[in-house]
């Protein structure tokens, strides 16, 4: 699984059956800084990303990828290799909150 914030969407209205009526987003992996552990940061890539929680731009999520991504009940038979699992609420390291929407 990896941090990641959701930068965008895009929009295919040509695309297989299987994939229709699914939300597809553009999502920027986060990392923690190696310099200063204290906040998260760009890994510097982005992907394509199935939605399965109604999420919106500017959030952090979850994600996961590979076969792994089609092991949800809501992408077992898509052909995905990024899926979003989870909104952050929080991250916590070393014991301190280094990222908190809310404030």
């Amino acid at each position: 699984m990896f941090v990641a914030k959701v930068t965008g969407s895009v929009v295919s209205t040509q695309k297989v059956e299987t994939l229709r009526g699914h939300k597809l987003l553009v999502v920027e992996p986060y990392r923690l800084d190696p310099k200063d552990r204290k906040k998260l940061v760009s890994a510097g890539r982005t992907f394509v990303a199935v939605d399965t929680l109604g999420v919106g731009e500017g959030e952090y999520v979850l994600i996961t990828q590979g076969s792994s991504a089609r092991l949800t009940p809501e992408t077992k038979n898509l052909p995905i290799d990024t899926v979003v699992i989870g909104i952050i609420d929080r991250v916590d390291v070393d014991k301190k909150t280094i990222f908190d929407p809310s404030k």
